[in-house]
């Protein structure tokens, strides 16, 4: 903190939802807060884009984690339902797994459970079992994993995590997969359970079991949507940012973070060097540490990345289809049988069964089931994601103005047929008027994505927790990060916790929990 009388400032690097949380939380400590950001819009990953009258979220689509989003604008003074008209989903999901009729997955636990047991006799109860220890699970990471920046060993030895050491080890060592095939003996089952590795960036054999809690978010909390997509939830949280007085410099890239000694005292933009008390970097940690800071003032060089793994990646297509899809839910799953081939092509390159390198347990979202705006009217709007490695020689889509590498198209368009096959819907590709897409090398370019991964860094059991790495550099002081590159992790809400945790290591703040709210 600054030991002058003046008002304190601070840089934020980055106005996607990490970018614009932190920004809002640091004025609300009392700091002038300017926001740089290389586009211009604000949302980053969570923008959105209009083609030909249809209205598409470009990034995350599934409202999970409410309490996250609760708490985040309670610290503002706002109930959530003043800021945003949310609409439960039911059922949560439609499954679509191969070769066999689909399932509607309720959002319910009492029905999940029912419908557990239609398909395996004793599944039900085991289901209800499995939700409780997420539950408790989810209770106990919010209280003590989530919201701290582990500067401290205090949430390790609070009485309740002490007394659950021994869960807690299984839960570490035990990947999700065999965790989960250890109760369910189908595929579906299985897979309805292990699926949430994905929002992970994550390879179910890979992820700790810890993260079962995932499966309380969506069975048991239940699924919503905010009208008008995500681009409503980044609307609400810029709209609190400059009611704090931050301040906005959009099509403005940062290219370095400027220093002295051993503080960071700044940004350059352009021929501008800007100095500011405080520096957040809500940018790719990568990019922030390899190519913002020379290497004698890094805290994460080359050689740590290369042993990290740099999560999923995806070739996502926005579709504009004419007339009605009643055989699409809001959200929809479809699951290969060949479940562990699909994740090894996408984690460990291409396979034979896989020859474009690309998993064909796919996910389609019909938003127009719930948000009419998003698509002219007699007309469907699909937004399809198909995960793939996270490498940029995959090539990028057309939708932002260039033209789609040949396997981004092959990728997109396998994506096509097996829709229309898997989902009924065989006359798909005729009535499609809107056809863009996104590649790997699209995020690196637009968001300076590690190796251009979707999400972020895998939850693996070496990239989780306080293995995840610091939200402030070694090297310099007043330098902090916020993200999904960094702590507490990847998706929407733990991207609304770390810019609380930048506040905590700015005050700090060594506990575990959320911060007290008005």
């Amino acid at each position: 903190m600054p030991t002058s009388a003046s008002t304190p400032t601070a840089a934020v690097i980055g106005a996607g939802f990490a970018g614009l949380a932190t920004a809002a939380l640091l004025a609300r400590e009392g700091y002038e807060v300017t926001v740089f950001e290389r586009l211009d819009a604000v949302g980053g990953r969570a923008g959105e884009e209009t083609f030909d009258g249809f209205r598409f979220d470009m990034g995350p689509s599934w409202y999970l984690m409410p309490d996250a989003f609760d708490h985040f604008f309670a610290l503002f003074g706002y109930r959530t339902e003043e800021l945003l008209d949310l609409v439960p989903l039911d059922p949560a999901y439609r499954l679509f797994p191969e070769c066999q009729a689909p399932l509607d997955v309720p959002a319910d636990p009492a029905r999940a459970a029912a419908l557990f047991e239609s398909i395996e006799p004793g599944a039900g109860a085991k289901l209800t079992e499995y939700l409780d220890s997420a539950e408790r699970t989810y209770d106990l990471a919010l209280r003590h994993f989530l919201y701290t920046t582990f500067s401290s060993p205090a949430a390790f030895l609070a009485p309740e995590v002490r007394a659950g050491y021994a869960d807690l080890a299984k839960f570490l060592t035990t990947p999700l997969d065999r965790f989960v095939a250890r109760r369910f003996s189908d595929v579906r089952l299985r897979q309805m359970l292990t699926y949430p590795a994905v929002f992970l960036s994550s390879h179910p054999s890979k992820t700790p079991s810890l993260y079962h809690l995932m499966s309380h978010t969506d069975l048991t909390q239940g699924v919503r949507y905010p009208l008008g997509g995500f681009a409503a939830v980044v609307d609400a949280i810029y709209r609190i940012a400059r009611e704090q007085g931050v301040r906005f410099r959009l099509g403005t890239e940062v290219t370095a973070i400027t220093h002295s000694g051993g503080r960071a005292t700044g940004v350059r933009v352009g021929t501008e060097q800007l100095l500011f008390d405080a520096t957040v970097s809500a940018a790719d940690l990568h990019h922030t540490e390899t190519r913002l800071l020379p290497a004698d003032k890094r805290t994460y060089d080359e050689p740590y990345f290369a042993k990290r793994n740099p999560g999923v990646s995806a070739v996502l297509l926005t579709l504009g289809v004419r007339g009605a899809l009643p055989q699409l839910a809001h959200h929809n799953l479809l699951f290969s049988r060949e479940w562990g081939t699909d994740f090894d092509a996408v984690f460990d390159g291409p396979v034979d069964a896989r020859p474009l390198g690309a998993s064909r347990s796919i996910y389609v979202s019909k938003p127009s089931a719930t948000d009419p705006g998003t698509a002219p009217e007699g007309h469907e709007n699909l937004f399809v994601l198909v995960p793939v490695p996270a490498q940029t020689d995959v090539g990028g889509g057309d939708a932002y103005g260039g033209g789609a590498s040949t396997s981004v198209e092959a990728i997109a368009d396998a994506a096509l047929t097996q829709i229309a096959e898997w989902c009924g819907i065989p006359d798909l590709r005729e009535r499609i008027v809107v056809h863009k897409t996104v590649g790997p090398a699209d995020f690196a370019d637009r968001y300076r994505a590690w190796s251009g991964g979707a999400i972020g860094p895998a939850h693996t059991l070496r990239q989780s927790a306080f293995l995840r790495g610091r939200n402030a550099s070694r090297t310099l002081d007043d330098l902090y990060y916020a993200g999904a590159t960094t702590v507490p992790g990847v998706g929407v809400p733990m991207c609304l916790i770390s810019a609380e945790n930048v506040v905590k290591r700015l005050r700090g703040d060594k506990s575990s929990g959320p911060l007290p709210t008005a």
